[in-house]
């Protein structure tokens, strides 16, 4: 199973630059984020006429997540995190394909610091780590993926030193992950390419594809069964030099078949 994410910035405005994506790369499922349109304008008949089922929770002008399956229908699960009844931001969708839970979020980016977007995204941020506990002690397979707007450690950072004060890199919001990931999840990007400077987000300005002065900001959280079965963690780097493209590359996993794993320890 091929699971990939990626931060289309505008769903309609680049729905070529997602189509061209989609042809290339074959995901059997795919989780989309900052659609920035309702769900009436999401375009369910071109993803449709490319071989995908899709589920999406969508918002007039910003947010907006979906779920996309090659050749099947999501079975949609959840709509929003549990623990804010008021929170309208249209940020977290969950859906069951092929026995895997994906819960696909699109984390606020809590600028500027100090402030209350920075306060709502350390309570979004708490809401999520509760819910993945319990999605942990269901022990299904569960892959928590999407654009965590979170720079987890210096590595994954072209200049940390410049990010100090932004949310992105606030103390309180890489601790934050680490906390997540502690709970025993896998952090499947890094765990596939430890030390190495590896970025899935270049700014618009000042050339910074050019220079890869990037940021690694889209994460795929695996629950243990997962991890056991994780094969590549890789990142569609040269996306982000299309025409019209967003600032955000596309980020995908390998998982083996569960049974040929078992089949061949049992062999052992």
């Amino acid at each position: 199973m091929k699971i990939a994410t990626y931060n289309v910035n505008g769903v309609n405005g680049r729905l070529e630059v997602l189509l061209r994506w989609l042809d290339e790369a074959n995901p059997d499922v795919v989780v989309l984020q900052e659609m920035k349109a309702p769900d009436a304008k999401f375009p369910a008949k071109a993803i449709e006429a490319a071989g995908y089922g899709a589920v999406w929770h969508g918002q007039k002008s910003w947010n907006g997540v979906a779920i996309l399956a090659r050749g099947l229908e999501p079975h949609l699960t959840r709509k929003g995190l549990p623990g804010e009844p008021e929170d309208e931001q249209s940020r977290f969708i969950e859906a069951i394909v092929d026995g895997v839970v994906i819960g696909g979020l699109y984390l606020p980016n809590g600028n500027p610091y100090p402030g209350p977007k920075f306060d709502y995204k350390l309570r979004w941020f708490q809401r999520l780590h509760d819910y993945a506990a319990e999605l942990l002690e269901l022990e299904v397979p569960v892959v928590l993926v999407g654009d965590y707007n979170v720079i987890p450690t210096e590595l994954d950072v072209y200049k940390p030193e410049r990010w100090t004060d932004d949310a992105l890199f606030r103390t309180e919001v890489r601790d934050a992950f680490r906390n997540l990931v502690a709970q025993g999840w896998t952090d499947a990007l890094r765990e596939m390419h430890p030390g190495k400077r590896i970025y899935t987000f270049w700014d618009y300005f000042r050339n910074a594809y050019g220079r890869d002065a990037g940021l690694r900001l889209d994460h795929f959280l695996l629950s243990p069964d997962l991890a056991e079965r994780l094969k590549k963690a890789e990142v569609d780097k040269h996306v982000r030099g299309w025409e019209r493209t967003s600032d955000h590359a596309p980020v995908w996993i390998e998982l083996s078949d569960k049974q040929i794993k078992r089949r061949k320890r049992n062999e052992k």
